[in-house]
């Protein structure tokens, strides 16, 4: 339970005003429920003349036990019958209770109102939080998480976090509270027949306790087979083209029933168990009502009676009132184990470290005058396989720098760590001689613009997609941006221009469009420093055409780190730097390099076949 209250800690403490709304309006519920119980069932024992009792008035005084109040209550009563006569009295007595009964319904309303923006609230601030930590993560931390897996979490766990945790928030407060109200009762009206009762609750704890523990368990391992579910269903919506080339159908079928069967397993276990939580309940408190009513006939009928009979009465319906709020307790004891699972599983999320680091104290970087640096930089990946070794570069400003070398060379970890999507291992990046690490990232990547092979556009219109670099952007700068990347044209053939949706990623648009909107957004952020990472090489020959006229407007006055796979797209940089296995092996011009004969030329000769 400890790291249930440490939920409630976190998420709960921002509505404590609530909370303490619904506690009061709970106390109050209670009290009148008591009344209602304790007095007018009696009073109707003596309206009907069930009983002989003859009641003298008691003075008050302060520290009155409950059978000398109730006492002077009937005395009372019996005067009213014999002042006004029994109708009178018990048309008077219907209308207390009702008014009674309305005013702890309408507390009990309030009290449960007043919990909705605590449980909406909670669920929203744990999505959100989720989010944001989404947002702050490196890259790095996704390459070793499946996507599936981290929107099952964000949808499905959170889902069970408001179901088995923060609707239990309301049980938790109301039930205690009626508890303790009506066992002070209790104890008030006979002290031996509710220590006697409470001898049962150590029983009934350790039951609901044992088996809550089980469901924990059980809930975790449900929620791993949801995450497989989520994660097997985006694989295949991404995958759908080859599933279909590959007549992979059924083996994706088999793939998914197979782990939905898993699921369905385990979730009838964590079903079934949560289900025995009311009939556990319902024997456990009808064996502790018929004990009771046997232990109480014993305190009456026996020769020094300790409780008289209409007293027992009452005593009996107001333990009859406690046993719903005890169940109440035993389905949140059930409920929250399923919850607390879930909750681990957000929390491998929420505490992930973020080897990312801002500096403390970072200095100043307000622009890019003189060139970046590498200097003995080295990076390997969590598995411990080296990509960049000793890696020594110099990109000065308004310079054109290429990137090349085969599949695996290290090149897109080598721009990576511009942006400081990663940190090297050991050496350092610098700008104008500043450690990259010394200044604030926002500040970093506000210097830079991206365009990668596969653009990444969002579900959003097209004139958003170009300005999402930059927040205040107009209409006139918006269109300027997409003229110099060659898209205003087919932009105005859209129906409804740049207010046109684009869809998932971009599916309305050709792969020619969806680059050339990418070449827009990086145009319209105006960066000083530009990196490509094989912006054409997804494209056939004409798109390809376009949109290198589009990047050459675009890397004019710039300066620009492309990594290119297609040699011809990046013979007139200004440098080309070919990796091999992580090292730096060639560096020139792309005749320098072809007259030296060695790598570059083969992977030119290479491409020329």
């Amino acid at each position: 339970m400890k790291a249930f209250w440490q939920i409630l800690k976190r998420y709960v403490a921002p509505y404590k005003g609530y909370v303490g709304g619904s506690v009061i309006l709970n106390i109050l519920s209670a009290v009148f429920n008591v009344f209602s119980f304790s007095l007018l069932i009696p009073i109707l024992q003596i309206l009907f003349n069930v009983g002989d009792t003859h009641y003298e008035f008691i003075p008050w005084h302060r520290g009155m036990p409950f059978n000398e109040i109730s006492n002077n209550a009937y005395y009372y009563v019996s005067q009213y019958i014999t002042d006004y006569g029994q109708s009178h009295v018990l048309l008077m007595l219907c209308l207390v209770f009702i008014g009674i009964v309305l005013v702890k319904v309408a507390c009990y309303f309030g009290a449960a109102a007043v919990m909705v923006p605590i449980r909406t609230g909670v669920v929203k601030d744990l999505r959100m939080e989720i989010y944001r930590k989404i947002l702050a993560l490196p890259l790095g931390f996704f390459s070793q998480e499946r996507k599936g897996d981290i929107i099952a979490r964000i949808s499905g766990d959170v889902q069970e976090v408001e179901t088995s945790i923060t609707s239990t928030i309301e049980m938790l407060i109301k039930n205690p509270i009626l508890i303790v109200i009506y066992l002070f009762v209790l104890f008030r009206m006979s002290w031996q027949l509710t220590l006697f009762v409470i001898l049962f609750a150590p029983l009934m704890i350790g039951i609901i306790s044992f088996t809550g523990r089980k469901l924990k368990a059980d809930s975790a391992e449900a929620q791993r087979f949801w995450s497989d579910t989520m994660s097997q269903v985006e694989e295949t919506l991404g995958g759908l083209r080859i599933v279909k080339a590959f007549r992979a159908e059924r083996r994706m079928d088999g793939r998914f029933e197979k782990v939905t069967e898993s699921m369905r397993r385990k979730n009838n276990q964590v079903a079934v168990r949560q289900a025995s939580a009311h009939p556990v309940s319902e024997f456990l408190g009808s064996a502790m009502i018929a004990i009771v009513l046997w232990f109480g006939g014993t305190l009456i009928l026996g020769d020094k009676a300790v409780i008289d009979a209409p007293s027992f009465m009452a005593y009996m319906a107001i333990l009859y009132s406690i046993i719903q709020p005890i169940k109440d307790l035993s389905k949140a004891a059930y409920g929250i184990p399923k919850g607390l699972a879930s909750m681990e599983r957000i929390d491998a999320i929420l505490r992930a470290e973020n080897p990312i680091r801002e500096s403390a104290e970072p200095k100043p970087l307000d622009g890019f005058r003189e060139s970046i640096r590498f200097e003995g930089v080295c990076f390997s990946y969590e598995d411990g396989r080296e990509v960049l070794h000793e890696l020594d570069l110099e990109i000065p400003k308004g310079r054109t720098v290429a990137i090349v070398g085969a599949s695996g060379a290290g090149k897109s970890t080598l721009v990576d760590l511009i942006p400081r999507f990663y940190d090297p291992a050991s050496g350092r990046i610098t700008i104008d001689g500043v450690d990259i690490r010394d200044v604030r990232v926002q500040d970093l990547r506000a210097l830079m613009g991206n365009v990668n092979q596969d653009p990444i556009l969002f579900n959003d219109t097209l004139f958003n997609n170009i300005a999402f670099g930059k927040q205040d952007a107009t209409r006139e700068e918006v269109e300027a941006a997409a003229r110099i990347a060659g898209a205003h044209e087919f932009i105005l053939e859209k129906e409804e221009g740049y207010d046109s949706n684009i869809g998932d990623r971009g599916v309305k648009l050709s792969g020619g469009q969806r680059q050339r909107i990418s070449i827009a957004r990086a145009i319209l952020k105006n960066p000083p420093i530009l990196i490509l990472d094989e912006a054409t090489a997804s494209l056939d020959t004409e798109s390809e055409r376009s949109v290198q006229e589009a990047l050459e407007k675009l890397m004019s006055g710039r300066t620009t780190i492309a990594i290119a796979h297609r040699l011809s797209t990046v013979k007139h940089a200004d440098e080309i730097v070919v990796l091999h296995e992580g090292r730096i092996v060639e560096r020139g011009t792309h005749e320098q390099l072809l007259a030296l004969g060695g790598y570059y030329r083969k992977l030119h000769d290479m491409q020329a076949l």
